[in-house]
């Protein structure tokens, strides 16, 4: 199941943005950036490794209320397009389990030269762990860890004015079986795991 964002109209054409539970392939977003007027194409591909800390990584998995992790994709990259001088830009997010070596985010852009492609790209998965509200478990051969979307910490401190990233949060048995229920309750999604994790640190 794939759910796409901008569509239609000179950002739409410029625009790809999907959160999909199926493979991603490369070449589908730099097919789309792909213009005569691109003297570059810049990409980054982020895979699951087998590690983590030590541990030996069996799969990751992403859960996400696709419609509003969709929605700040279609902003990070209204950004993009107005920071630096570039030519179309797409962007997909993996759901579901993400094997070892495949990827769970492409992000492609074009650009007349290679700086701004480059610098936009940078910047853009940097932006999106900060800002896409998209939850992350860590499968290992000795248990799984839920890694909380720094999203969820930004609200929380967002009047102390800190980002973060990712921070790992261990799930008693309990609170795993709230997370594997995220898919059916997406509304509450951006709620859950800071519920959980001042239920950890109080008990």
């Amino acid at each position: 199941m794939a759910f796409q964002g901008l569509g239609g109209g000179e950002k739409g054409q410029r625009v790809l943005t999907e959160v999909v539970g199926t493979n991603l392939r490369s070449d589908r977003y730099v097919d789309f950036v792909t213009d005569p007027g691109a003297g570059a194409i810049s990409t980054f591909v982020g895979v699951t490794r087998d590690n983590f800390d030590g541990k030996r990584v069996v799969r990751l998995e992403y859960e996400a209320y696709v419609p509003m992790a969709v929605k700040e994709l279609d902003k990070l990259c209204g950004q993009m397009l107005k920071k630096w001088n570039l030519i179309k830009v797409a962007i997909g997010h993996r759901t579901g389990v993400v094997e070892v070596t495949q990827p769970s985010v492409i992000i492609a852009v074009s650009s007349a030269h290679r700086r701004e492609s480059l610098e936009a790209v940078h910047w853009a998965i940097d932006e999106l762990k900060a800002t896409v509200p998209i939850w992350k478990k860590e499968e290992y051969e000795d248990g799984e860890v839920w890694k909380e979307n720094a999203e969820s910490r930004r609200l929380q401190n967002k009047a102390k004015g800190r980002l973060g990233s990712f921070e790992p949060i261990t799930l008693s048995p309990e609170q795993q079986t709230i997370a594997k229920g995220l898919s059916v309750v997406g509304l509450l999604v951006a709620a859950v795991f800071p519920i959980l994790k001042t239920f950890q640190s109080a008990r």
